[in-house]
């Protein structure tokens, strides 16, 4: 009932659905990148999927700023005004944290991508494919079970990354000798989990919105 009721002022859902597009599309960037890395792919191959993460964290730079500023005029919001800050703000936070990753790549001159970091960003993608389905899910709160299901996922899949970090740590501290790869790779597997976190945090404030207004 609720959610037929929803106002549709100001095209917040639009915009939700636009940046959570991005949002997914960074995750397979970003996958494609350590693959590539993984595979020996040319410089430039890796310089153009690097600049495919810029391109799309300027995008959705774009309409977060779109969706501040019509927030600050809106008469009418579908939910709660610190509800939908927190929630663009959030999903800016995946891209910003995706395109951290990107740079370290090329800061650190990374070369020799190790399994668990593979394994790492194919469950990012995964984290970053659900928050896109959260908040197409969201215009209407009678999705209202289903995008609690797709939270759990998501809680689930960034635990999963949080026991592979652990695990490729202490790989590294047994097995790699040389102290600047250490400290690369310790960078890297952060950045990469620091990914799923802000999954976790967008899935969080969805979580709320769905169960405070269902």
């Amino acid at each position: 009932m609720f959610g037929a009721l929803m106002p549709k002022e100001g095209k917040y859902f639009d915009d939700f659905n636009a940046h959570g597009a991005l949002v997914a599309q960074g995750g397979t960037a970003l996958l494609r990148l350590i693959e590539g890395l993984a595979n020996g792919l040319d410089d430039a191959g890796i310089q153009q999927l690097a600049d495919e993460i810029d391109r799309l964290e300027s995008a959705a730079d774009k309409i977060t700023h779109d969706v501040l500023a019509n927030l600050h005029s809106a008469f009418i919001t579908p939910f709660d005004r610190d509800e939908i800050h927190q929630l663009i703000n959030g999903m800016d936070n995946i891209l910003d944290m995706m395109q951290d990753v990107a740079e370290a790549m090329s800061l650190y001159d990374i070369h020799r991508i190790p399994a668990e970091a593979k394994a790492m960003a194919e469950i990012t993608e995964r984290c970053c494919q659900h928050v896109h389905e959260l908040v197409k899910l969201l215009h209407n709160m009678d999705n209202g079970k289903q995008i609690l299901k797709l939270c759990q996922d998501i809680d689930t899949l960034e635990s999963d990354v949080d026991r592979l970090l652990r695990t490729a740590m202490s790989k590294t501290f047994r097995e790699e000798p040389d102290v600047r790869e250490v400290i690369k790779l310790k960078e890297i597997y952060q950045l990469l989990e620091s990914v799923t976190d802000r999954c976790k945090d967008v899935a969080g404030t969805v979580e709320a919105i769905v169960l405070e207004n269902s």
